[in-house]
């Protein structure tokens, strides 16, 4: 059987089990998809799975433009080591991140 194209997937549906509020990032099985509007408990919503956004990162050194980066679900932030138990990919630094950043932008890629 061929594949029939659906759409770009730039966005998936999600219904939240719980409110979801603009920037949440959410984990979606092995994926990460971010909240770009708003979702209540139960409503049929859609997370952003491509893009840039700036989300809360691990401190401490600096990250540079292009570097791999994964999200800790429990810490609520992006950092560099992907050796840790339970984090999961969630794209690379669009920009480079100084080591007193408490941000870091990322391109989300799936």
């Amino acid at each position: 059987m061929p594949a029939t194209f659906i759409h770009d997937g730039e966005y998936l549906d999600h219904i939240p089990a719980a409110d979801l509020p603009v920037g949440s990032v959410v984990v979606i099985g092995d994926a990460i998809g971010i909240a770009h509007r708003a979702i209540p408990a139960g409503s049929l919503g859609s997370l952003a799975m491509c893009g840039v956004f700036e989300v809360p990162r691990a401190p401490g050194l600096l990250i540079a433009q292009g570097r791999r980066l994964f999200w800790d679900p429990a810490g609520q932030r992006a950092g560099i080591d992907g050796a840790l138990i339970g984090v999961l990919p969630i794209g690379i630094a669009a920009a480079e991140a100084l080591d007193t950043a408490t941000t870091v932008r990322v391109r989300l890629n799936h």
